[in-house]
Formats: C-alpha cells, structure tokens, sequence
C-alpha cells in the first residue's frame, strides 16, 4: 500500500471518529459548560493534528489530479471526494440543505420550480406527526428544566433538546420547500426534503396511476423485485412504471436501481393528469408534417 493510500485511509478514520466528540464539544461550549482544561486542551490538539492530516492529504490528492490534467476546481472535488467519507459528506450536506431550507420557508419560495412547471406538495400526512414530535420535544425540555437538578446537566439537554427542535423544524421546512416537480416536457422530479432526489426523464415512463397504498417499513424501501416505495406517513399515492430501471441514491450515498416507484403526493390526480398530458399530447402531433 503507497504512503498516500495510507494517509486518506487514516485521514477517513480521523474525520469519522473526531466528529462525534467534536459535536459533544461544542454542545458543552454553547450551553456554558466548560470542561476541565486538559480535556479541553487535549481535544483542540486532537482536532488540531487531524486537520493537519486533512491538509496534507488534501493537497497531496490536489496536486496529483492537477498532474493527471484536471482543472482547479475538478480537482478539489476529486480531492474532497477521495479524502472525506461520503457518509459524512452527505450527512453534512443533508444538514446544511435542511437548515438553508428554513429561511427559505419563511419566504415561502420553493427550490428547483421554475414557471411552467407543477409543484406537487407531500407534506399532508406527515405535518401533524411533525407538529406533535415538537410539541413534545418541548414539552419535555421544559419538563426536564425542573427535574434536572445539575446546572451543567441541564444545560447541555438544553443545547441538544433545542438543537432538536430545530433539526426537525428544518427537515419538515426541506419538504415543504422541496416538493415533487412535473415539467412540462414530462420528466418527473421526485423528493424528500433534502434526503432523496431522483430525477426520472419522459422517455423512462411507462405507465401512472393514482394508486394509494399503506405500506409498512422506513422512509425508502426497495423489495428484491425492483420495487421502490418512498413512504411519506405510511402511504403511497402514485405509482410510476418505468421501462427500464433507474439508479437512485439513498440518504447516505449507497446507489440501486428501481423499475416500479411508489411515492406519494397531496394531490396525486393533479400530478398524473400533468405526467400524462405530454404524452397525449405526442400521440396527436400527425406523424408526417408539411413545411411552410
């Protein structure tokens, strides 16, 4: 094994296992917490020596796609993506979409809808699940308020219950923002929030109906016969055949392939009526035309 391999295998262990205890840090600065100061001193070396080892791996992976003829900012990505572990790529990112998703929900603006476009919303059957998660949540953060009897304790709950809240206000903000989109050539975007996204063209449709289902497991679900259920408060409204199978890409990275998708959407009439048209509207354009 050459020295760089080594050095992005132990760059990938630093980042998965400083991470954890970086966040722990942080809650415990936030909520006023301060550990004792070796902990604290011996935790900044730690961080400070693992992104050392980032910073020499980075730019060892910059300079040898440089050398293979990519540009700049080709080999930064290459660079990032041979060095950082896509499970905390993407858990980072998630994150980040969520949270940018809020201020956008507050502007009641929407991401990826252009003019002409259908926004298919899927919130319906989730909203008030998401309203009592928070509803509890804070309840139990007050609750907690007065049980607890240790300040340090008490604040660092505080920090995480709060933290919390947010996170699932975000994450129901990323649906809302992030819905469905039907375009008007008939290619079919379908979304969770910031977890899922997969882009299906007209040519891969087969065939969609309103089909409503309630099916039982985690928010993506593929059986072993190719069927994907995206499964939005224990149901399914659409489901789109395909004639041919599509890659997707779960929440953590890990790619498969899917023929059937099931998903659902409020108004799934409107979004099969508008799945549908474009391809009525090919079967009445005359087969030979006369130019002029």
């Amino acid at each position: 094994m050459s020295s760089r391999s080594r050095g992005v295998r132990a760059a990938r262990v630093a980042v998965a296992a400083v991470l954890p205890g970086e966040l722990a840090l942080a809650a415990c600065l936030v909520a006023g917490v301060r550990p004792p100061g070796w902990a604290l001193a011996g935790a900044e070396a730690l961080v400070l020596a693992v992104l050392l080892l980032e910073a020499w791996v980075l730019r060892s992976l910059y300079v040898a796609a440089r050398a293979r003829g990519a540009d700049r900012r080709a080999a930064r990505r290459s660079a990032v993506q041979e060095a950082v572990p896509v499970t905390v790529r993407r858990l980072i990112l998630h994150e980040l979409r969520a949270l940018a998703s809020l201020g956008r929900w507050v502007r009641r603006g929407t991401h990826g809808v252009r003019p002409g476009d259908l926004a298919a919303a899927y919130t319906g059957p989730q909203t008030a699940m998401m309203y009592g998660l928070l509803f509890v949540m804070v309840i139990e953060t007050v609750g907690l308020a007065f049980l607890i009897p240790w300040p340090v304790v008490h604040r660092v709950i505080l920090v995480l219950d709060l933290y919390g809240v947010v996170l699932v206000l975000a994450l129901h903000a990323a649906c809302v923002t992030r819905p469905h989109v039907v375009r008007p050539d008939g290619s079919l975007r379908i979304r969770y929030g910031a977890l899922f996204d997969l882009a299906v063209p007209p040519d891969a449709v087969a065939s969609v109906r309103v089909d409503r289902r309630y099916p039982e497991g985690r928010l993506i679900t593929l059986s072993e016969d190719g069927v994907l259920d995206l499964i939005v408060g224990s149901q399914t409204s659409v489901t789109l055949e395909l004639n041919r199978p599509l890659p997707f890409t779960r929440p953590l990275g890990a790619t498969e392939k899917a023929h059937t998708i099931r998903f659902h959407a409020d108004d799934p009439r409107a979004l099969v009526s508008a799945l549908r048209q474009p391809a009525r509207a090919h079967r009445s354009v005359p087969t030979t035309q006369t130019d002029r």
